[in-house]
């Protein structure tokens, strides 16, 4: 199950209390009688937080499968062909079909084009068909209360008693994935509740069992992040011989027209005429893709790079953009090559996050500096020749 993190902003919005104070681990039935007391203080009515703690309890599965996400580790080219494959994209294309009168309101009414919510729609569930059997209530619960980041977490329960009261959230049945998120496109009980529609006119926001309750909530979340009406995202590009590697990366945005001056090209169609980034997954020698405003809403959703990409790629492909040209990039580190070069980097001051194995956009930053340093080609793409130097 991918994890994604989309109500970070909005949780933290939510009115804090006393009960925070709280914070994390230490004895799972204190932890949950702090949050009983902060519900209560929160206006909840006594009788209603009883009922949505009496069947609170912690999960082993939940903390085994949030340190167990490897599969971010994997490059773009390794990933994207895991999740994309033609079935998925003739069913995609189908059920773009099957609903297309509510992809056609999304788009009218908060510009998201289906391509988008499809692609979300299709990694986060497979179309719906698996949601996860994860109780969110205590899954929630348990990543709170453990302390790797409860800051997350903790504002979420307070949105899913709101739900409970709405009738639209049962915490003894409600299930999801295994960070707490609910329905085919998989939402926090905080993006639902700001952001949950009724697309099917039943004076409910069921985003499990309705299609058009889950497109449409996820269409407007997305608006609300920010995606600007209408523009694209993400476009596959070639670049000239010659280029500088050094200006490519999320943070160095120019308009299309200065990139063009500079020899970049659409690989089809013609630039549009935003700003972008240039982004290369794996250097160089591999995919190029022009990154636009909204490619960045994106990481509202999720915050691992390579997913990100890939959801935005796939997004291209559902409405006939054409397969990316893999190139023939220079192999990558293992996991153990990349700890071990965050490490290196780590020591010479640079801020990488983590030392999780994880090519992040803290590592990309700082492998691209030190390719300067070093006068290699400074595209942040880490090779084994890069580890050695160091």
């Amino acid at each position: 199950m991918l994890t994604r993190f989309s109500a970070v902003a909005l949780a933290a919005l939510i009115v804090a209390s006393p009960a925070l104070a709280q914070g994390c681990g230490g004895s799972f039935s204190q932890f949950v009688s702090g949050l009983k007391q902060e519900a209560i203080s929160r206006g909840h009515a006594p009788a209603n937080v009883e009922r949505f703690f009496a069947s609170a309890r912690q999960d082993a599965a939940v903390l085994k499968a949030d340190r167990a996400q490897g599969v971010f580790q994997l490059p773009f080219i390794d990933f994207s062909r895991r999740l994309i494959s033609q079935g998925r994209i003739d069913k995609g294309r189908a059920m773009g079909k099957t609903y297309d009168a509510m992809f056609d309101r999304i788009e009218r009414e908060y510009g998201v084009s289906r391509g988008v919510l499809l692609a979300f729609w299709a990694f986060e569930t497979d179309y719906g068909s698996f949601q996860g059997d994860f109780n969110t209530a205590n899954a929630l619960m348990t990543l709170a209360h453990d302390c790797r980041r409860p800051e997350l977490f903790r504002p979420q329960i307070f949105a899913a008693i709101e739900l409970f009261e709405h009738g639209d959230f049962d915490p003894a049945s409600t299930t999801g994935a295994w960070a707490g998120e609910i329905g085919m496109v998989q939402m926090l009980p905080a993006d639902i509740l700001e952001n949950g529609m009724d697309g099917d006119g039943d004076g409910h926001v069921r985003l499990k069992t309705s299609a058009a309750d889950a497109l449409l909530s996820g269409g407007k979340m997305l608006s609300s992040l920010g995606w600007r009406s209408g523009e694209p995202w993400l476009q596959e590009i070639t670049l000239p011989d010659g280029f500088d590697w050094s200006k490519s990366g999320l943070n160095h945005t120019v308009s299309a027209s200065e990139w063009q001056a500079m020899g970049v090209r659409a690989r089809a169609g013609e630039l549009a005429d935003l700003q972008g980034s240039i982004v290369l997954p794996q250097g160089r020698k591999g995919p190029a893709f022009i990154a636009y405003p909204n490619f960045s809403v994106y990481f509202e959703w999720n915050q691992s790079f390579t997913y990100v990409l890939t959801a935005a790629y796939f997004a291209t492909r559902l409405e006939g953009g054409q397969i990316y040209n893999a190139g023939n990039p220079d192999a990558g580190l293992s996991d153990a090559q990349m700890k071990s070069l965050q490490e290196k980097l780590a020591a010479r001051g640079y801020d990488v996050g983590d030392i999780d194995g994880i090519l992040g956009a803290k590592t990309r930053a700082a492998i691209q500096d030190i390719q300067i340093q070093l006068g290699l080609p400074a595209d942040a793409w880490p090779t084994p020749a890069l580890l050695d130097r160091l």
